[in-house]
């Protein structure tokens, strides 16, 4: 008796809300529409005012859901007419480069037009150029002395091969210079350059060419060698600059004092650096200078990396480029521009974290970051320390250490000093 009920009353039901669904004045959406339905036959059935609730009910969904799709649309749109506007931004921008700006490089470089143009970020197909023009070549390296250095390289790579199995004895005569420039430390960092971009690793189109790079470089400058992180500065510029020209370019800039400071691990000046850095800090940022200061978190452990790699490893590859730009425009000054920056713009979060936290996420800064919101919080920093410009504050440093440095030295030893000088 039970079963012949239940099967009766299934159909029954189907019928019942397919006529009911016909009846509406409107098209239910999804599992929404449910509120509309009546209760099964064997519960209370709705009285008029419940059924009238959940109409109106329903229809506050169906709105809700339209606004919704609405506000989506129009997000999309905004996001489209921006992608436009940029666009014709770096399409104008473009023209003005190659007919107004390159061809009259050193009369126009300086002219605050095209320093506006500049912090607005360079066109894609200019930036190798101007980055190039910027940075200069001072050290007066052509394409064919590339050549010679990159040949001396791959025959130290084959010879390296050769002789992979000298005894201890062996490898520990070799130089620091020497194991730094190893092939081994310059494949290891390679597989470990923009690993999401795919290009750089083994197989990749631009391994060998940044594997090139590297290696004559440690041949030019042995006295430095490789160090880690050089292979995000290479990269980037290969990205955008043709192999001889990316390593003129490369070597240049490696040769500017703060590079040279920092990847010749120079403790006492790169100190200096932190400690100019730490005056701007404390300025533009009082409070989440005070939070470091508490959690005992120094400069270092955020500066070193972002200097050794010109931002290319921490920030997003596009934003990154829009500091390397000006970093071009503006040399130094503009690398702790940006570190007070990201730091004024992440401020808030910051303060809620402690070392650790703090350490991990500047290490690796959010990949939707920005940079029209990086740029305005550097545009908000003040490079101003008593009206003193980081260049006067950071030479002030110096003379001090100098003082102090002549201060610690007994007499005995500038008397020995002078007759040196006298010989």
């Amino acid at each position: 008796m039970g079963k012949d009920v239940g099967v009766s009353s299934c159909p029954t039901v189907i019928l019942t809300a397919a006529g009911r669904r016909r009846n509406l004045e409107f098209e239910p959406l999804s599992t929404t529409a449910l509120i509309l339905e009546d209760r099964p036959a064997n519960l209370p059935a709705k009285s008029v005012e419940e059924t009238l609730r959940h109409k109106m009910e329903y229809e506050e969904m169906v709105a809700g859901a339209k606004r919704r799709e609405m506000k989506e649309a129009q997000r999309k749109k905004r996001q489209m007419k921006e992608r436009h506007r940029r666009e014709d931004s770096i399409s104008n921008a473009m023209v003005i480069w190659n007919t107004e700006i390159l061809p009259h490089w050193d009369v126009m470089k300086g002219t605050r037009r095209v320093r506006e143009l500049w912090w607005q970020g360079l066109p894609p197909s200019v930036r190798g150029r101007v980055w190039s023009l910027a940075i200069g070549n001072e050290l007066n390296i052509t394409a064919e002395l590339y050549e010679i250095f990159l040949s001396r390289a791959k025959e130290k790579w084959r010879s390296y091969s050769e002789t992979s199995s000298v005894n201890d004895s062996e490898k520990e005569a070799v130089s620091a210079a020497d194991r730094e420039s190893s092939l081994d430390l310059i494949k290891l960092d390679i597989s470990r350059t923009f690993p999401s971009l795919f290009i750089f690793q083994k197989g990749g189109p631009y391994h060998d060419l940044l594997h090139s790079v590297l290696g004559a470089y440690t041949c030019y400058r042995p006295d430095i060698g490789y160090v880690q992180g050089m292979s995000f500065i290479a990269a980037v510029l290969i990205l955008n600059l043709e192999e001889a020209e990316a390593f003129i370019t490369f070597a240049n800039l490696l040769n500017k004092p703060c590079q040279m400071v920092f990847f010749r691990v120079d403790h006492e000046m790169m100190l200096k650096y932190f400690e100019a850095f730490e005056v701007f800090f404390q300025e533009n940022l009082p409070q989440l200078f005070s939070h470091f200061q508490s959690n005992n978190l120094t400069p270092d452990l955020y500066l070193i990396d972002w200097i050794f790699t010109l931002y290319s490893k921490s920030l997003p590859l596009d934003v990154a480029c829009r500091v390397w730009d000006v970093f071009c425009r503006d040399g130094e000054e503009s690398l702790f521009r940006t570190a007070l920056g990201i730091l004024r713009l992440f401020e808030d979060v910051l303060l809620q974290m402690d070392f650790i936290h703090i350490a991990q996420f500047l290490s690796r800064l959010p990949d939707d970051l920005q940079s029209h919101t990086l740029f305005t919080a550097m545009a908000n920093t003040q490079m101003l320390s008593k009206n003193r410009r980081w260049v006067q504050v950071f030479s002030t440093l110096m003379k001090n250490g100098n003082k102090e440095m002549e201060k610690n030295v007994s007499p005995s030893s500038r008397t020995l000093t002078l007759a040196d000088s006298r010989c």
